[in-house]
């Protein structure tokens, strides 16, 4: 039976998903992150799937996500995307080092995992850790640099930000330090898949099929990463993306 249990880690509330008679054992790992304005219980889908190919899957809540959330207006969590976005990719690290500490991962078999938001924290964990041995990045952008830069102009269109020029110049250096695309060469031949949807208005499919486009050539096994896009698919993950996501790792990690 696939249990879920609830856990503290480091003060994160997390979602654990994992066969129930395997719960203290040493087992792969995948950390999946949500999306903007989501949650961990929105991906408890995606990591049954994955618990039943004898994975441990950890769903943690993001910085003013969730049981996190503490009242924060959407204004507020809107410019707090990038504090939440570098939370994200301080406390996978700390979530690595429990499972160590605990003896819970199995040879270091520790995948990441996340959608949008989720998928973007992927994208800057590949560029920060090079334990993470394979990754999904979903509908996220592996375009750090760029994505802000584009987010920022689209918030100057609606609103007057309370930031000024140089504060926005330090954030775009700050987020460069986490920019996959800047260091491709990071990635390492590590498997790495993408799911994107071709319509997607929030995060562009752009972003992430022409970084696969150059990323592409510098692997050389072919098979180790793999872009699926879904024609007419807005930001939403299909049915088949989560089976798609559940079989690489089932293969890769």
């Amino acid at each position: 039976m696939i249990g879920v249990f609830k856990e503290e880690i480091h003060s994160v509330p997390c979602l654990v998903i994992v066969d129930a008679k395997m719960e203290n054992q040493a087992l792969p790992i995948v950390t999946y992150f949500h999306g903007f304005t989501s949650a961990k219980e929105h991906n408890l889908d995606t990591a049954y799937l994955l618990a039943e190919k004898g994975l441990r899957v950890i769903l943690p809540d993001s910085l003013h996500h969730g049981e996190r959330e503490d009242g924060i207006s959407a204004g507020k969590r809107s410019l707090a995307f990038w504090d939440t976005l570098i939370q994200n990719i301080k406390e996978l690290e700390m979530i690595k080092n429990y499972v160590d500490e605990k003896g819970l991962l199995l040879d270091g078999r520790f995948g990441v995992a996340g959608t949008s938001m989720g998928g973007i924290t992927t994208a800057a964990g590949l560029q920060s850790f090079p334990w993470i041995k394979t990754a999904a990045i979903v509908m996220g952008s592996p375009k750090l640099t760029t994505f802000t830069e584009e987010l920022i102009n689209s918030y100057r269109k609606v609103i007057d930000l309370p930031v000024t020029d140089e504060e926005i110049v330090k954030l775009v250096e700050t987020v460069g330090q986490y920019d996959l695309s800047k260091q491709m060469e990071k990635l390492a031949g590590r498997p790495l898949m993408f799911w994107h949807g071709e319509s997607d208005s929030v995060v562009p499919f752009e972003h992430s099929y022409s970084f696969y486009q150059d990323a592409k050539e510098l692997y050389a096994n072919q098979d180790d990463i793999h872009f699926i896009r879904e024609a007419n698919r807005d930001h939403k993950v299909s049915r088949y993306a989560k089976l798609e996501i559940t079989k690489w790792f089932e293969k890769h990690l």
